[in-house]
C-alpha cells in the first residue's frame, strides 16, 4: 500500500524507517511472520526506547507500593479505635500486629479477638470487660475533662486502666496543708491535689498511692513525681518550710526532688519506702504498662477439666475461710511450690524462676465465675542460689464469696520449663448463722507477725496481722507452730460487758493428751472484741518428738452455754543437719 490509494502514510522517525527497511530486507529470509513482527514494532519505535523499557519494572514496583499503601492505610474508624478507644489497654505487641494488617476484614477479626482475649466469661453473650471499659471511658470524659477530653488526662488514664480507687483524699481548693512527717512536717499552702489509694493493682503492687496535682488551677490534674509538686510555696523564700528547714538543719534552696541523699539532708523527714525517689519512679513506670492480658492457654486447660499427665509441676493448695459478714466470706486460697521443682534461668546476674497462675472459682449453680491471674517470681544471686533452691514459694489469693458450693479450677505453669499443674477442687463456703457461736478456719501458720503500721492490704494480711499458712502442715522440730483463729458471736457478760469465754488448747498424739493450756489473753497477739475474738499465738515444738499431732481448741461460751472444738492436724519432723 502507498499514497496513491488515498491512505495517508504516518510520519515515521528515522528509527522507525530503519526498522521498516530491516523488515523488508528480511522478507525473503524470514518469511511473512518476521515482516509482521517488524511492522508491529515499527509504530512503537518512537515510544519504546531503551530508557522506557528500563522504566517499566520501576513503574510496576511503584504501582504495587501505592496499592499496598492504599490497603494498609487506616480509616478514621480504626484510627479512633487504636488511638482513643484502647489506647491505654492495648499492648505494644498487639499495636504492632494491628498496624501490619492490610484489609478491613483482618482488622475486624483482630478487634473481635482483642476483646475475646479479655472476656472474663466467654460463655455469656456479653463481654463484661468491654462493657466496663467503655463505661470507664464515659465516666472519665464526664468527670475529668479540663479543656481536653477526660480520657486523655492522667486521672482518666489511671481510672480507665485500673478502675475506681478504693479511696480518694481530695483537696479541690488546695490551701493550708500540714505535711505528714514523711513529707518533712511543717505547714505550707498547696495547689489543688488528690491522692488515690488502691489496695492492690495486679502487676503493680499492694498499697498503691497515686498523687495528682493541678498546678495550673485549670482542673487538669497531673501525676506528681514528687510530694513537693503540690507545694505552692516551694519557690517562695522563707515560706512553707519543713521542720528540718525551720530548725536550720536543712536549706529550702537545696530541697531534693529526686536526690538519693535526702535522708541525710533531711534528718527529720523519715520517708516511707514508697516515697523514696527510685520507688516512685518504679511505680510510675509500672503505671504506664497496659493491664496484662490473661493467660489464654492456661484458661483453656482450666476449661478442659483435664489433668496433665506429663511434665507435671507439683504443688499443694489449701483453702481457709474468714467471716466478713453473714453473707460475705473471705476465702483464702494458698498455694505452695518447692523451689527445687522450678526451673531457674539466669537473667542479668540473677537466677530467676517465673510461674504463671490462672484460677477460676465456679459456683455450682452456674452463676458467673470469678477469675484471677498472677505471676510468681523467685530470684536469687549466685551466692545464695544453693540455699534459695531449697526453700519454698508460697502464693495466696483472697476473694470474697457468698456462702455456697464452688469449684476451684487452678492451673500453674513454670514459664521456663513449661511444666504445668492443674487441680479442680470443690469447696463449701460456710454460712455463719447470726448469734450462733462459730469460728473461722483454724489456720496453722509458719509465721504470724504484726504489721506495725504498714498498709493492711495484700496477700496473707488478716486485720492488723500477716499470717502465712503452712500449706502442708509439716513443721521442723524447733520451729514454732503459729495458731490463728477467729471466734464469732461470743456471748457478752452484762456485768463486765466483755465476752465470757474460756479458750483451752489441747495437744494430742495417738489420742493421748500431750499438752494442755488456757488462753490468758496476754501471750501472743490475741484480741478480745465485742462480737469477735481473734486468737493469734505460737506453740513451741522444742519438747515435742517427731510425729503427727492433733491440736484441739475447746471454746466454752458461759453466757450462751455453748461449746465448740475446732481441730487441726500437723506433723513434726526432725531438723536436718546441713
Amino acid at each position: 500500500m502507498n499514497g496513491e490509494h488515498g491512505i495517508r502514510q504516518p510520519h515515521l522517525s528515522h528509527r522507525s524507517q530503519s526498522v521498516r527497511l530491516l523488515a523488508r530486507s528480511a522478507h525473503g529470509l524470514l518469511g511473512m511472520s518476521a515482516l509482521v513482527f517488524a511492522l508491529v514494532l515499527a509504530p512503537l519505535g518512537g515510544l519504546v526506547g531503551s530508557s522506557t523499557l528500563n522504566a517499566m519494572p520501576r513503574q510496576k514496583k511503584e504501582d504495587k507500593e501505592r496499592q499496598k499503601k492504599r490497603k494498609t492505610e487506616l480509616s478514621e474508624v480504626y484510627k479512633k479505635w487504636l488511638e482513643e478507644d484502647v489506647r491505654w489497654i492495648i499492648t505494644e505487641e498487639e499495636r504492632a500486629a494491628f498496624l501490619k494488617l492490610e484489609t478491613d476484614e483482618e482488622r475486624e477479626q483482630f478487634i473481635e479477638q482483642f476483646w475475646l482475649r479479655r472476656d472474663p466469661n466467654p460463655d455469656t453473650e456479653e463481654n463484661e470487660y468491654r462493657e466496663e471499659h467503655y463505661r470507664r471511658i464515659a465516666y472519665a470524659n464526664e468527670r475529668f475533662s479540663s479543656g481536653i477530653p477526660g480520657w486523655k488526662t492522667d486521672r482518666g488514664r489511671i481510672y480507665i486502666m485500673f478502675g475506681p480507687p478504693d479511696s480518694i483524699e481530695s483537696h479541690p481548693a488546695g490551701g493550708t496543708y500540714d505535711r505528714p512527717i514523711w513529707e518533712g512536717g511543717g505547714t505550707t499552702s498547696t495547689y489543688p491535689f488528690e491522692v488515690w489509694f488502691y489496695r492492690y493493682i495486679e502487676g503493680v503492687g499492694s498499697g498503691i498511692e497515686i498523687e495528682f496535682v493541678d498546678p495550673t488551677m485549670t482542673g487538669e490534674y497531673r501525676i506528681a513525681r514528687s510530694p513537693d509538686e503540690k507545694d505552692a510555696l516551694l519557690f517562695v523564700p522563707g515560706a512553707g518550710l519543713t521542720l528540718a528547714e525551720q530548725l536550720g538543719l536543712a536549706s529550702k534552696a537545696d530541697r531534693p526532688f529526686f536526690s538519693p541523699g535526702n535522708r541525710e539532708r533531711y534528718p527529720l523527714m523519715h520517708q516511707r519506702v514508697q516515697d523514696q525517689p527510685f520507688e516512685r519512679l518504679q511505680l510510675l513506670a509500672n503505671l504506664q504498662r497496659p493491664p496484662r492480658v490473661k493467660f489464654n492457654d492456661l484458661a483453656t486447660l482450666a476449661d478442659a477439666k483435664l489433668e496433665v499427665e506429663f511434665d507435671v509441676l507439683p504443688f499443694q493448695m489449701r483453702v481457709d475461710f474468714v467471716r466478713i459478714t453473714e453473707s460475705s466470706i473471705l476465702t483464702l486460697i494458698t498455694v505452695l511450690m518447692e523451689n527445687q521443682d522450678l526451673s531457674f534461668k539466669n537473667e542479668g546476674g540473677y537466677n530467676v524462676a517465673t510461674v504463671n497462675i490462672h484460677g477460676r472459682i465456679r459456683p455450682v449453680t452456674g452463676r458467673r465465675p470469678q477469675i484471677f491471674e498472677d505471676v510468681v517470681t523467685q530470684r536469687y544471686t549466685d551466692d545464695v542460689f544453693d540455699q534459695g533452691v531449697k526453700q519454698k514459694s508460697i502464693y495466696q489469693r483472697q476473694v470474697t464469696l457468698p456462702p455456697g458450693h464452688y469449684v476451684i479450677d487452678l492451673v500453674i505453669r513454670d514459664v521456663n520449663s513449661g511444666r504445668t499443674g492443674v487441680v479442680h477442687h470443690g469447696i463449701q463456703v460456710p454460712k455463719y448463722a447470726e448469734g450462733q457461736l462459730s469460728t473461722s478456719s483454724l489456720i496453722l501458720a509458719e509465721r504470724i507477725e504484726p504489721l506495725h503500721g504498714r498498709v493492711a492490704a495484700g496477700p496473707f494480711v488478716l486485720g492488723n496481722l500477716k499470717v502465712r499458712p503452712n500449706v502442708n502442715t509439716i513443721f521442723r522440730r524447733g520451729d514454732p507452730v503459729g495458731i490463728y483463729l477467729q471466734i464469732y458471736n461470743p456471748g457478752v457478760d452484762q456485768t463486765t460487758l466483755r465476752p465470757a469465754v474460756d479458750v483451752e488448747y489441747l495437744l494430742l498424739r495417738d489420742g493421748r493428751e500431750v499438752m494442755r493450756f488456757k488462753e490468758d489473753g496476754q501471750n501472743g497477739l490475741t484480741r478480745f472484741l465485742t462480737q469477735q475474738i481473734v486468737l493469734a499465738r505460737t506453740l513451741s515444738t522444742e519438747a515435742l518428738a517427731a510425729g503427727t499431732y492433733t491440736l484441739k481448741i475447746r471454746i466454752t461460751d458461759h453466757v450462751a452455754q455453748q461449746t465448740i472444738e475446732p481441730t487441726a492436724t500437723f506433723t513434726i519432723t526432725e531438723r536436718k543437719e546441713n
